[in-house]
């Protein structure tokens, strides 16, 4: 799940259109114990936020270029935090943890059920014993017609301008998937970058999501919805097994 290499993980900060909450994360971890481990981690929120708190989680995300991102912040913050290279679909980390959990609906990232559940499975064999894992989740909406071609514009801490725009968009309800065509542009001083990423989405239902936990070793204790918003928290621990 390499979804933000150079450019767009340049674009990532400035034209995200929503920066997670620390604090259900805080009171997740609080509750749970530590270690924890943040997937997909990106550069830094909400993970510098808890470690600042003096909280135990590393964080692991796919993109080189998110990770070298956050240890910068962190470097600037003045923070000691132990992060990881690698995908969340193949994870081999030393340590187990009593908390596993990825902040926002990352998990829909994962393109399609057999990656999904290779996620799954690598989170039940990285958790500790009693340990608990967090996957909130939600179902994306279609990008209005009236969005398609619009262009959000954020500045850099260099003066660049930062353009992002929606090109195109494909939507397939049997396989739960919306693949959105991202244009990614950066214009300093005469000089441009253009990428265009496809941003791939894949959605679960309860029924759905279910049914992959148990085939990951997983087994859904509760879901949790804030009135008024889209995102359903999961948490799953390890399936007993049999005998």
């Amino acid at each position: 799940m390499n979804f933000s290499p150079g450019i767009v993980a340049d674009l990532h900060g400035p034209l995200r259109p929503v920066t997670q909450d620390p604090e259900p994360y805080a009171a997740f971890v609080e509750e749970c114990g530590g270690p924890a481990l943040e997937l997909g981690c990106g550069d830094g929120d909400p993970l510098l936020d808890l470690c600042k708190r003096g909280l135990d989680v590393e964080g692991v995300d796919s993109s080189a270029d998110m990770i070298e991102r956050c240890r910068r912040r962190a470097r600037e913050q003045r923070l000691r935090v132990v992060l990881h290279h690698q995908r969340i679909e193949s994870l081999h980390l030393a340590c187990r943890y009593r908390a596993i959990f990825l902040a926002g609906p990352t998990f829909n990232l994962l393109p399609d059920d057999p990656t999904a559940i290779a996620a799954l499975r690598g989170i039940r064999g990285h958790l500790g014993e009693g340990g608990t894992a967090l996957v909130p989740l939600f179902a994306p909406r279609p990008t209005a017609a009236d969005d398609i071609g619009q262009v959000r514009v954020a500045t850099a801490g260099d003066g660049a301008e930062l353009r992002v725009s929606v090109l195109s968009e494909d939507r397939n309800e049997t396989e739960r998937t919306q693949t959105t065509l991202l244009r990614y542009e950066r214009h300093h001083n005469g000089r441009s970058t253009v990428v265009d990423r496809p941003w791939v989405l894949h959605w679960h239902t309860p029924e759905s999501f279910e049914d992959l936990a148990a085939a990951g070793g997983l087994v859904v204790t509760s879901m949790e919805q804030t009135p008024g918003s889209a995102v359903q928290r999961y948490r799953l621990r390890a399936a007993r097994s049999a005998g």
